[in-house]
């Protein structure tokens, strides 16, 4: 009797650790943005390191190596990803307009698949990846990310559709489609693993299914939820909106992606495009900013424990499997391919050289990408996912010390020296 007795007080003793833990970082959540504005430090690189040294202590918390938990890994990084976009998707105030969206369309069309192709290129042929692997991690690796990315992104709501500057705007608009356009090239690689098992056809299937159906599911589906539940909120006898409750945000999120996917469709996709719709259903009204905020907040809240998970992780030993070749992969990820495949995509868009410098630059890796290798790990089988995962972890610690520590100051280099476009004080000039 004494041993279950004993079993179930470290059970208890270790959840309340855990539960402690979260307040703690909820507290630190709310305090640290106001202690770390303008200053050349993130809070993803603050929680990194918390994470690091929490997780190092005696104090018999669980392992958080990601590859003992994936479906764990899979829908905690889902359900930070979805709320990320809805919070994106409602504070963007230019209209989604073709014209209006070209650098948007650019980087998605050109930079992205650029972008995977040069990272299953090198992790085949430099990193030693079968390639199906090496596709998988240039899906991976290739969206920017909605969660990290915060720095260098739009700002608050506002009734202005003027107020976005390029730089803010590409990166914001860029991660909230490219989650979801990044699935198609991640089932691709499940089918050319099983395919080499079975020696089936799969290209076609993977186009009808995977790219041309799950995708106009996910962009009719996303628009019609999000002008239903516009109507709901604003436009009805008694619109929602008069009681501004902020929860709502999640009602919309978890609605407009769990009906998506229900259907077969992509409900990254669905949510960005249902949050644009709830937007322009009425521009000017409170009740966006109090939809936005509580989105933001609930995804700061999630993200800060995703990071802590993440730094405890890397000191448990998720790097352990990094091979050089595999790192020099994402740092040439992080330091050429995104950068020149994002400048090249801009050329003849709307901004200066510099503006197209920085949106190449800045294209954060993070949350997206463990979404991705949890996702293929509960839906295939693929070799190497030992070295994906730290491949993929080392991207995402880099990208979230680099892009931490450089985003303050080159953004308020480029808002002083008043190198960037769409600005209020450009167009009132």
């Amino acid at each position: 009797m004494v041993a279950p007795i004993a079993g179930h007080q470290t059970g208890v003793q270790q959840t309340d650790l855990i539960l402690a833990l979260v307040g703690v970082s909820a507290l630190l959540a709310g305090m640290l943005p106001r202690v770390l504005e303008r200053r050349p430090l993130s809070l993803p690189i603050a929680f990194l390191a918390l994470g690091l040294i929490v997780f190092a202590l005696p104090l018999g918390l669980p392992d958080p190596n990601p590859l003992r938990y994936p479906q764990l890994t899979e829908h905690f990084t889902e359900i930070c990803v979805i709320v990320a976009l809805m919070g994106a998707g409602l504070k963007i105030d230019r209209p989604l307009r073709r014209h209006r969206w070209t650098s948007t369309w650019r980087l998605l069309a050109v930079a992205m698949p650029l972008t995977i192709a040069a990272v299953t290129l090198i992790g085949w042929w430099w990193a030693g990846l079968v390639p199906a692997a090496a596709l998988l991690l240039g899906a991976s690796l290739a969206p920017t990310d909605p969660v990290l990315a915060s720095d260098v992104q739009v700002g608050e709501p506002t009734d202005r559709e003027d107020s976005e500057d390029e730089v803010r705007f590409a990166l914001t608009s860029e991660a909230g489609l490219n989650d979801g356009l990044a699935f198609p090239f991640v089932s691709a690689a499940l089918a050319m693993a099983a395919a080499a098992v079975t020696h089936q056809p799969w290209l076609g299937e993977w186009v009808l299914r995977d790219v041309l159906y799950k995708g106009a599911v996910g962009v009719l589906g996303g628009l019609l939820v999000g002008r239903l539940l516009g109507r709901l909120f604003f436009r009805t006898r008694l619109p929602l909106a008069r009681h501004s409750e902020g929860f709502l945000a999640l009602a919309a999120t978890f609605l407009a992606y769990g009906l998506v996917e229900v259907v077969g469709g992509y409900g990254f996709l669905a949510v960005f495009l249902a949050a644009r719709a709830i937007r322009a259903a009425e521009r000017t009204h409170e009740y966006d900013q109090v939809l936005h905020d509580f989105a933001e907040q609930t995804e700061r809240l999630l993200t800060v424990l995703l990071l802590l998970l993440l730094g405890g992780a890397v000191g448990s030993g998720l790097l352990a499997p990094l091979t050089w070749p595999a790192a020099l992969t994402g740092l040439a990820l992080i330091l050429v391919i995104r950068p020149l495949t994002g400048f090249l995509s801009l050329r003849g868009a709307p901004g200066t050289a510099a503006e197209h410098w920085v949106i190449g630059a800045f294209g954060i890796r993070g949350i997206g990408s463990f979404y991705y290798l949890a996702w293929a790990s509960t839906h295939g089988h693929l070799p190497h996912m030992d070295l994906l995962w730290a491949t993929v972890a080392f991207v995402v610690v880099v990208s979230v010390v680099l892009h931490g520590i450089t985003a303050t100051p080159v953004m308020r280099l480029l808002d002083h020296t008043h190198q960037r476009t769409g600005c209020p004080e450009q167009n009132h000039a």
